[in-house]
Order: C-alpha cells, then structure tokens, then sequence
C-alpha cells in the first residue's frame, strides 16, 4: 500500500462525516464478513454512518462475530440496501476485484457514481474502481484493513471487537495459518492484536469447532463415498447432487474446508469440491505449488480467485461439468505432475 493511496482514502474521509456502504463478495467467507466489520467498526468510530452490505446469507459458525447482527443481506431486504446505496456518498468494496462478484448486489452498486474504493489481495483486480489499495503478497484483505487504518493514524483505535474481526479474516484465509503466510508482517500484526485481547484458542473453538450434526455427516459422505482420486492426474475431487445436499440439512457454510481434504491426500496437486445449486453448478479449485488454479478457474470456468484457491460457476449439467474437469486434467497432466514433483512429494502412480 503505497502512502499516495493511503492518503487518498484520508482525504475523502476527512473532508466532512461521510454515508458509507461497506459490501463484500457473494458468499461471505471469514475474511469477507471480518475485513469489512472491522473497518466499518473503524470508520463508525472516526464520526462516519456505516452500512455494510452482503448480496446473501454468511454461514451460523461466523454469525458470533461482533457487529455482525448489524449487517443487511440484499437478498432478504433488496429495496432497503438499494435505497441505502443510492444515499451513500462512499462504497469501500472489500474482498473482491470485480463487481461482478455482487450477484444481484452488482447493480445498484455499478449504477451509484459516488467514489468506490477496492480494498482487496485477490489477483487482476479488474479496472471499475476509483481508488485500488491491492496486495496478492497479502494473508487477507483482514491484514490490508490493519495496514490502512494504520496508514490513517487510527491504529490507537483498533479495540478488541476489531482486533477480532481482523483476527477471524486473517485466521480464516490461511486456513489457521497453514497457506498464504509466509509473511514476517502477518505474525506481527497477530501478536499485536493479542495484545488488545484477542483469544486465539476461544476464537479458534468458535470457527472450527461448532459443526453441526449433519455438517459432520457430510463430511463423512464425502470422503467415504464420493471422493474420487485420479492419480494419474495427481488429482482428486468431490461432487455432490443438490439431492445429495437436501439429505443431510444443508446449510451455507456447511461444505467450508471440504476441498481440503482432498488436497490433503499425498500426491494430490489439484483438488475441486463440485456442488449442484437451482440454477448452476458451483465449482470450488485447491492446488499445490505453480499451478495455479487461479488461471485454471478464470480460463475455462469464467472464475477466479488465488493462484491455489479459486472458484467458478458452471452453467451445464453436472454430469457434463465432470466431465468437462476429467479432460482438462487429461490436458494439464504435465503440468500437474510438475506441481507435484515440486511439492516434494514426488508421488507416482
């Protein structure tokens, strides 16, 4: 974050109390729900009106996360955000690098000319806003927020409830520290959050370990009957019917970390969590080392994301989305067994 865009963002929320609309992507993850709580806790605290806005529902295990009673969905209240976005003066957009990652949030937000602020560590960041603060060398957009109310002279003001909300973003998006962290400033900025008290342990319990009975049940199907590995491919992938879904209570959030597993089997390099919704099939990509699943998503799915987490929609039966996987992975065989020689598992079928 340069000082010069810093000092953008300073000028725009100095010069009078602003109505701010703070939004985030489609599905609110951790690091979605935490960066955008937390700098709008700041904001609020500095004299500004802030709303925050998610296009739909955040899964239960997050909904502890202070000031998240506060937050309006657009797909329960559309009328209302839409009103509120058409007052704001400001729309910090976090956690995302289109707009096209709203949904339905996308229109009242492309169609408002007030100044829109990207606040974001995803890659290609698309050219739609008026001031970009973006770091792919970044754990979270959590850990952007930390360094821009630093940069703004607030840090004095980070208190506990935004400690935590910048604690769940980064702890959240590299998955308790195992990816994407491989930054001195990362564990610098966590010890500095303990020290306005912070619980890593209790916030730990409250993420991971309030799994539903179904959830659980899931999981275990998924692994012990639709988890199919492809070594030849140094792949693996899970893929669940919108039946499957139905019969074990599904709920958002329920299918967090599932891709996981499979890209925690050696000589797995790629991984893909496939899931059947009304309309589309949802697509989420794991990888290891230099294949990035960032490019693979972007070029054949119209998806996106981190060079080894992405995700896409797909938009023909589910059959035929395997199907279509399977010959990717026949075509990006080489590559992939290069990813995972590099990974030092050196795995061979």
């Amino acid at each position: 974050m340069t000082k010069t865009v810093a000092y953008q963002v300073k000028e725009l929320l100095s010069s009078s109390k602003r109505n701010v609309v703070i939004t985030t992507h489609t599905n609110p993850d951790g690091d979605a729900l935490g960066s955008s709580l937390a700098f709008g806790q700041f904001l609020t605290i500095t004299g500004h009106h802030v709303d925050i806005i998610v296009p739909n529902n955040f899964p239960a295990f997050l909904s502890w996360m202070p000031g998240s009673e506060n937050i309006l969905i657009y797909k329960r209240l559309p009328e209302k955000c839409r009103h509120i976005i058409a007052q704001a003066e400001l729309i910090f957009c976090l956690d995302f690098n289109a707009l096209i990652r709203l949904d339905k949030l996308e229109d009242p937000v492309r169609k408002s000319f007030v100044p829109k602020i990207l606040i974001d560590h995803h890659p290609q960041p698309e050219n739609e806003f008026d001031i970009v603060i973006s770091s792919v060398e970044t754990s979270s957009t959590a850990e952007l927020v930390y360094k821009l109310i630093d940069e703004l002279g607030g840090k004095y003001l980070i208190s506990k409830p935004i400690a935590e909300n910048i604690y769940v973003g980064i702890v959240t998006d590299t998955g308790s520290f195992s990816y994407s962290c491989n930054y001195e400033n990362t564990y610098l900025i966590i010890a500095d959050l303990m020290k306005r008290g912070v619980d890593g342990e209790h916030i730990h319990t409250l993420v991971y370990d309030t799994y539903s009975e179904d959830r659980m049940r899931l999981l275990g199907y998924c692994l012990s009957k639709k988890l199919k590995v492809l070594k030849e491919y140094h792949s693996a992938y899970i893929c669940l019917t919108k039946e499957e879904l139905r019969s074990f209570n599904y709920q958002i959030g329920d299918s967090e970390g599932i891709v996981n597993y499979a890209l925690s089997i050696t000589g797995v390099s790629f991984a893909c969590l496939i899931m059947e919704r009304d309309k589309y099939i949802r697509m989420s990509f794991r990888s290891r080392g230099n294949f990035s699943v960032n490019d693979f998503a972007r070029r054949h799915f119209e998806g996106g994301g981190h060079k080894n987490a992405a995700g896409a929609n797909s938009y023909v039966t589910i059959e035929e989305t395997i199907l279509k996987l399977e010959e990717l992975l026949a075509v990006y065989k080489e590559q992939l067994n290069i990813a995972n020689q590099m990974s030092g598992y050196n795995y061979h079928e």
